[in-house]
């Protein structure tokens, strides 16, 4: 094969086939989840040591006995699934066209502990709108990528993806897609990939959209990091931004630091179903509370299929410790401070249960050429899972000044 063969063969779109899982793989994970040694309950009253035992083992009996892959598999399966190649590693991406013309190109990104199972409520809506009572005009084709080391995307082998790496292959893969003209979106890490993207402003990037707004002041970031009061002067806004921030330092993000420093310790989350499903519960204590409710038998928001069908694919595909390295890969660099996106307009939507609510304040400093805040009366970190009417509003609105 000649040199010029090989980079075509390289940059080609390829179709991807979501592969079934065999019987017997799901077998010995029921037969794993039951073999589970549990350790004695939690010593407090709430979830202040961590993942309760009794969340932990209604998640572990509903997973062996009642919960079914199948039906999240069949959803994926009758998806249209990518694979490209970009800087020697493996991409997948599903990719939707929406029917109607004029669509708006869109990249969405998901986060950690995730998959593209955060973004499979959204993908109707967004590209079909009239069938959800909306308007052509709204639609979008979308694209939704798995993060490198997550879901069906390769699992680099060297270091170097960091997320300004990923941002710039999210250009070269939309290029690559033909489309001259395209806007972002993302959640937790999507929205730092997402922001990043919009700071190294490629011209091809109309605008973004964040539901995890990293408009904290470099200052402002420090002193939450170091524990320190308030400082004087901020708006009641400020304020509650700021004392949520630093409850989320202090006692949120623990799996932050283990995986930023040494990932490769964690293989308890590869070997053990439950020490996964555990870790990826232990987000924050607002996702948390979300989330082990309906472990209780509630139900708004996530269900336990939910919940179960993002912990499933990690599972299957041996990601745990693939996609913590993201933290390894950006360590040292912080999560919620500003970003440098000031040449690219930006849409912000803050829902009530973030980790911190985004002051327009901080938004309209952070983001010079702001064209959408808004404030939505319910939903999470996250948001396109838990409530995806919601944020598909938000989306259309986000971008609908920037359409043609």
């Amino acid at each position: 094969m000649t040199k010029l063969a090989n980079v075509v063969e390289a940059t080609a779109i390829r179709p991807f086939q979501v592969n079934v899982a065999p019987e017997a793989e799901l077998a010995d994970l029921r037969r794993r989840i039951n073999a589970t040694r549990w350790p004695e309950r939690e010593t407090v009253a709430d979830a202040s040591q961590g993942v309760q035992l009794a969340t932990t083992q209604a998640l572990a009996r509903y997973w062996a006995d009642e919960y079914d892959w199948r039906k999240c598999e069949t959803k994926l399966v009758a998806l249209p699934h990518f694979i490209t190649e970009i800087d020697g590693l493996d991409i997948h991406f599903i990719h939707v066209r929406s029917k109607h013309e004029n669509a708006l190109p869109l990249i969405v990104t998901h986060g950690w502990p995730g998959s593209i199972v955060e973004q499979m409520k959204i993908i109707d809506p967004l590209t079909n709108p009239t069938a959800h009572g909306g308007n052509p005009s709204d639609a979008f084709h979308l694209v939704i990528p798995s993060i490198p080391g997550y879901g069906y995307s390769g699992r680099p082998s060297t270091t170097g993806w960091d997320s300004a790496h990923i941002a710039r292959a999210w250009t070269v893969l939309m290029k690559r897609l033909g489309y001259e003209k395209f806007v972002a979106q993302g959640g937790d890490w999507g929205a730092i990939i997402t922001e990043i993207l919009g700071a190294q402003a490629p011209p091809e990037l109309m605008g973004i959209h964040t539901n995890m707004a990293n408009v904290i002041p470099n200052e402002i970031d420090k002193a939450a990091f170091s524990g320190a009061p308030a400082p004087a002067g901020l708006s009641a806004d400020e304020k509650l931004a700021y004392e949520r921030l630093s409850f989320v330092y202090a006692k949120g993000i623990g799996y932050g630091f283990q995986l930023g420093l040494r990932p490769q310790t964690m293989y308890g989350i590869a070997d053990s179903p439950v020490g996964l499903a555990a870790y990826f519960l232990d987000h924050d204590a607002r996702s948390y509370e979300l989330i082990a409710r309906v472990f209780d038998g509630q139900s708004e928001g996530l269900t336990r299929d939910d919940v179960l069908d993002n912990i499933t694919i990690t599972w299957l595909t041996n990601t745990g410790v693939s996609g913590g390295r993201l933290y390894w890969e950006n360590w040292g660099a912080s999560f919620f401070n500003v970003k440098g996106v000031t040449a690219v307009p930006v849409a912000v939507s803050v829902f009530p249960d973030e980790l911190y609510p985004a002051p327009r304040s901080w938004a309209e400093r952070a983001y010079p050429k702001l064209i959408h805040y808004n404030k939505v009366e319910k939903g999470g970190h996250f948001a396109a899972w838990e409530q995806p009417a919601l944020f598909c509003e938000e989306v259309r609105a986000g971008f609908r000044s920037l359409r043609k």
